[in-house]
């Protein structure tokens, strides 16, 4: 594929904005490590909430988006589309409660809500944990998919695309900070969606490919239509549907898809003006998300089924790829270099876009966890502000290494994915649970992320997972694995916090005086309080979580209908998709009326 003038134009065209744009907010950003990392939390609802759309649309995305499709069909998508739920939670729920705490990041939480060294171990423990493992190997996968588009696209050996692709990234990340990070994503997400946009349209119409129709009536494409799995097929079901919908969104920490909101989404609300606008953020993300991005990738991987109906078409075209980059998530790579030129530049630049943001914001986020919750509380816990700016940008710039020297030994998306996922898991319900149950406390949260971890491992590297779970021999069967991890995590966790102190009285009405989180989860704490006349509580307002749980409910069926009768509108299959209009109508009217009803709502 050859790049012309006019892609090039396009290409560095938006590479001079964007490094404009860091240059300059820098000086501003320098001030204080709150420029620095919140931007001085003064950032509007829109504007967070397309930098959180901006920053979930990164290069992995797609190319895990068709991975998905042209392996498991449409409906393998919800592994990651019953997220929905935790974001809709984070919106109704826990969006105010974050910007109420005026934590700096949300590591800071751990020693609002717990206390003693235990609570100081978890948070600077997590800060590398989070901060600095996850952290790269989140940036890894997103550079690993860039690596795969610059050898499909454009022939570039692996070292050349990461050093190219992670030097400008760095640069600008450093300089401008979140404020440079936000600002920048106004842009790039207007350039990834018309990329996006553009590339469905003119790669469905291909002649090889023979528009929308022959796409449908595609024998490589007609079992992978369907946007719920297969009701016949009971593995299929489990795996697909009912796993992700009755244990993974509430029980897996996932970047992004939190429990309970955490990590950059989390970093994003405390930067809003007020809990009104951290809401309207996360609100706002949630819709672009789920309900409309993901189709113009979902085309797109349907079309490469025509083109590419297998791995070894893909290699048979393009045989520079080395084997242990193979992969169906290929296909996406391979698609866009049929691509005209200028519209080529436009995709090309919406490409770098969305690794741009995605980077940018998990530098940013990750160097914030190394400044605040690890070198302030265990370095110098005497440093300036000048100091933490500048261990800020030197983390920004080691963490970009790190990352780069990691993509180059992945192979998948999806094997990364499923890794998090397995890491994460049974660790969400304590997310959730925290803020509203006083038991809770710091060794609760140390022991679930230690055994799911340990337990993760075990089952990717050892004979237990032959043991437990082999399709024939094993005691459970094969898709049972996030499940156990879930339940063996939660019976530790609890078991650890009934058989340790509790928090103090001192921190528990600390936390209660500051977030005022309400509910029968706190009712010991303020009849113990108010029996000795120490005051607490500040409002005689209604809990607001019943009222916040029928808007999650009321969100997510909406937020579904739009995604469902989008895909069936392109279907052509128009009685269903009337249906589902009339349910977004009904679905929205219902949403409002009890977000009219909710106290401090946007």
């Amino acid at each position: 594929m050859k790049l012309e003038l006019l892609d090039y134009i396009i290409i560095f065209g938006f590479f001079a904005l964007v490094l404009f744009i860091g240059i300059y907010v820098s000086k501003k950003s320098g001030q204080n490590s709150t420029e620095y990392f919140l931007s001085g939390r003064s950032m509007p609802w829109w504007l967070l909430g397309l930098s959180m759309v901006a920053t979930t649309f990164s290069t992995d995305t797609p190319n895990l988006v068709t991975d998905l499709v042209r392996s498991n069909g449409v409906s393998g998508n919800w592994g990651w589309w019953c997220f929905l739920l935790t974001g809709m939670l984070t919106v109704f729920v826990y969006a105010k409660l974050w910007r109420k705490s005026n934590v700096k990041t949300d590591l800071e939480f751990y020693e609002l809500r717990y206390g003693g060294k235990a609570a100081s171990f978890l948070r600077k423990f997590r800060a590398i944990y989070l901060g600095v493992l996850f952290n790269v190997i989140t940036m890894a996968s997103v550079t690993l998919a860039a690596i795969k588009i610059g050898g499909v696209m454009l022939g570039l050996e692996p070292w050349v695309t990461v050093v190219s692709a992670g030097l400008i990234t760095v640069v600008f990340s450093a300089l401008g900070g979140f404020k440079g990070v936000v600002y920048s994503d106004f842009f790039l997400f207007f350039m990834a969606m018309a990329g996006a946009i553009g590339a469905a349209y003119y790669l469905v119409n291909l002649p090889e490919v023979g528009g929308l129709q022959a796409v449908l009536e595609n024998e490589n494409v007609k079992d992978k239509l369907s946007i719920l799995p297969d009701f016949s097929d009971k593995r299929a079901l489990i795996t697909a549907l009912i796993i992700p919908l009755a244990v993974q969104w509430w029980s897996s920490w996932y970047p992004g898809g939190e429990p309970g909101g955490g990590g950059y989404i989390a970093q994003r609300m405390l930067a809003a003006k007020n809990e009104n606008h951290a809401i309207g953020a996360t609100f706002f993300f949630n819709i672009m998300h789920y309900a409309l991005r993901p189709w113009p990738w979902i085309l797109v991987a349907l079309a490469s089924l025509v083109v590419y109906p297998d791995i070894a078409s893909i290699h048979e075209a393009f045989p520079n790829v080395t084997e242990d980059k193979l992969g169906h998530d290929l296909a996406y790579s391979a698609m866009m270099t049929k691509l005209p030129t200028g519209l080529l530049g436009v995709v090309m630049a919406s490409l770098v876009a969305a690794y741009m943001s995605t980077i940018s914001t998990q530098l940013n986020w990750g160097s914030s966890y190394i400044v605040y919750d690890f070198y302030k509380q265990q370095i110098n816990p005497e440093a300036t502000e000048k100091q933490m700016v500048n261990v800020g940008r030197i983390s920004t710039v080691l963490l970009m290494v790190l990352s780069a020297f990691l993509a180059l030994a992945l192979q998948d998306a999806m094997g990364v994915f499923n890794l998090l996922l397995s890491f994460g898991a049974g660790t969400g319900l304590i997310f959730i649970l925290r803020w509203f149950w006083w038991r809770i406390n710091a060794w609760s949260e140390i022991t679930a992320m230690f055994s799911s971890g340990i337990l993760a491992v075990l089952l990717e590297t050892t004979p237990l997972r032959g043991y437990l779970f082999a399709p024939e021999t094993g005691i459970f069967p094969e898709w049972a694995d996030l499940p156990f991890i879930m339940l063996v995590t939660t019976i530790i966790w609890l078991t650890a916090t009934f058989v340790t102190q509790p928090e103090s009285k001192e921190v528990l009405r600390s936390f209660y005086l500051k977030i005022q989180p309400g509910g029968p989860g706190w009712a010991k704490v303020v009849d113990e309080a108010e029996a000795e006349n120490v005051e607490i509580v500040k409002t005689n307002e209604k809990w607001s979580v019943p009222s916040g749980i029928k808007a999650m409910l009321s969100g997510v069926v909406l937020i579904y209908s739009i995604m469902f009768a989008t895909g069936y509108w392109i279907y052509g299959k128009y009685q269903l998709a009337i249906i589902l209009t009339i349910v977004v109508a009904v679905s929205a009217f219902v949403l409002l009326k009890v977000w009219q009803g909710m106290k401090n709502v946007f």
